[in-house]
């Protein structure tokens, strides 16, 4: 069964096992954003990634993410990859889960939030995390793990969504070889029209712009880098339907600036979809 093709089964189980329960602590496709579970939620996300290269490369990727709220502004996460290929230089796609082959736990803290106007709120969250490569080379490099840190700021209402944010990942040592650590910034403005500002209960369809710029270093052999660092600049519309206990959310991003090393081929898009179930254990 293909990637694509399993992401719309799962799509479909959850849709059928639905239930009444609101969906919360979900925010855009690829950007950093400050929305966290509500005390006791919990979410479990299927996620299907694609890039496209210049010589016909594909990479493909499909992940599963559980995250749960300890607390209304105390969220943890944990995501492993089900099925990848290989293709392209590495690269930071979606700001919530990895784009390579490891297993990723993340702590996301709601340290700042307050009232701005009627029925607006401006938010600041946190998150700390560490990944595990489940391969032991990666491109020829040895895989080691990774810390990561972000943060990300932003208002909400009911009309209108913008956040930036900024996150790095720094890979450690494995048998002399170090994979290059990212340095990834984003921005993201929703907006939902007034006819789908309806009353709870209701399907809730958000509409965004998100643009990501990533930095990334050189790998190294043996202390000496290998020189395929890149940086890059993506923008594109996704959107967000919301529905009882079910999220759908995906999009595309086109590059607007791209420079790569070491004969890496360039990018044509990214194309991304997540399907999220939220549910409460009793």
């Amino acid at each position: 069964m293909s990637p694509l093709l399993r992401i719309f089964v799962v799509a479909g189980a959850m849709l059928a096992a639905a239930g009444r329960a609101a969906a919360a602590g979900h925010g855009p496709v690829f950007g950093f954003a400050t929305p966290t579970l509500g005390r006791g939620g919990w979410s479990l996300d299927e996620a299907w990634t694609c890039r496209a290269g210049d010589n016909q490369e594909r990479p493909q990727m499909l992940k599963t993410m559980l995250s749960f709220g300890v607390t209304e502004n105390l969220q943890l996460s944990g995501s492993i990859p089900l099925a990848a290929t290989e293709g392209l230089g590495a690269a930071r796609m979606m700001s919530a889960m990895s784009s390579d082959r490891e297993v990723e736990v993340l702590a996301a803290y709601r340290f700042q939030r307050r009232v701005v106007g009627i029925g607006g709120r401006q938010e600041s969250t946190v998150a700390v995390g560490a990944t595990g490569p489940l391969e032991r080379q990666r491109n020829g490099i040895a895989a080691g793990p990774s810390i990561e840190a972000s943060i990300a700021t932003g208002y909400a209402s009911r009309a209108h969504y913008v956040w930036v944010g900024g996150g790095a990942q720094h890979y450690l040592d494995r048998s002399s070889d170090r994979l290059g650590e990212s340095l990834l910034l984003t921005a993201v403005y929703g907006y939902r029209p007034p006819p789908l500002r309806t009353e709870a209960g209701r399907p809730d369809l958000r509409f965004f712009i998100e643009a990501t710029a990533e930095d990334r270093a050189s790998d190294r052999v043996a202390g000496m880098e290998v020189g395929n660092a890149s940086r890059s600049v993506f923008v594109g519309p996704t959107a967000l339907l919301l529905h009882k206990a079910v999220g759908v959310e995906g999009g595309v991003l086109f590059p607007a600036y791209q420079r790569v090393e070491g004969g890496t081929s360039t990018e044509h898009f990214r194309v991304a979809v997540d399907v999220s179930y939220f549910f409460w254990l009793r």
